[in-house]
């Protein structure tokens, strides 16, 4: 065998190789469950950077209610600022910095909170409140059919408390204190939720 035979068969060789190698990459892939980007609640800290550091404007992370938890309060942390002088819906009044938080009278002296999530920039505000003030039923998550899912996440990498990890699509939302049967039934819209 010369020299130029010997190269050809090698480069033939590592050709057929590397094309077999990527085929079987591309079998295991689809064998396996695609996972997506999902915030922890239990983790979260409301830094504000899921609303900046999004590729998305406005940001994929919303702010989503699970109604289980939720005490439908009057003086709702998560929906009045914490120095309010009257309990109005008053812009002033009011800690969301776009209206995205909505408040329904149901009967005395109970309100139900709905969130207009296309007006929810995922600043985390009034998780904050409800969580420093009450019972912590308003919590952040990506929201699936906004986010791009990105291979290296801009606000993974930039969270202060390593909340973001990567879950399988068939179980995407991490809700805190409420078992799975409820986190489905919240996020698919049941009780007055205005997701789409």
């Amino acid at each position: 065998m010369n020299r130029r035979r010997f190269l050809t068969t090698g480069i033939r060789a590592s050709i057929l190789a590397g094309i077999g190698g990527a085929g079987a990459m591309v079998a295991s892939k689809a064998g396996a469950e695609q996972l997506v980007w999902q915030l922890d609640p239990a983790k979260c800290l409301q830094c504000g950077r899921c609303a900046t550091d999004c590729v998305l404007t406005p940001s994929a992370v919303k702010c989503v209610h699970v109604y289980a938890m939720c005490g439908y309060c009057d003086l709702c942390g998560g929906y009045f600022k914490p120095d309010t002088k009257t309990l109005t819906t008053a812009a002033e009044n009011q800690l969301c910095p776009t209206s995205a938080l909505k408040r329904k009278f149901v009967e005395d002296p109970f309100f139900e909170y709905t969130i207009d999530e296309p007006l929810c920039i995922g600043c985390g505000k009034c998780v904050k409140g409800c969580s420093s003030f009450g019972n912590g039923s308003l919590q952040l998550q990506v929201r699936h059919d906004r986010c791009v899912n990105c291979n290296q996440c801009s606000i993974a990498r930039n969270c202060p408390a390593d909340a973001f990890s990567r879950v399988p699509l068939s179980k995407p939302y991490l809700l805190k204190q409420v078992n799975e049967e409820s986190q489905a039934a919240e996020l698919t819209g049941k009780k007055g939720s205005s997701d789409e």
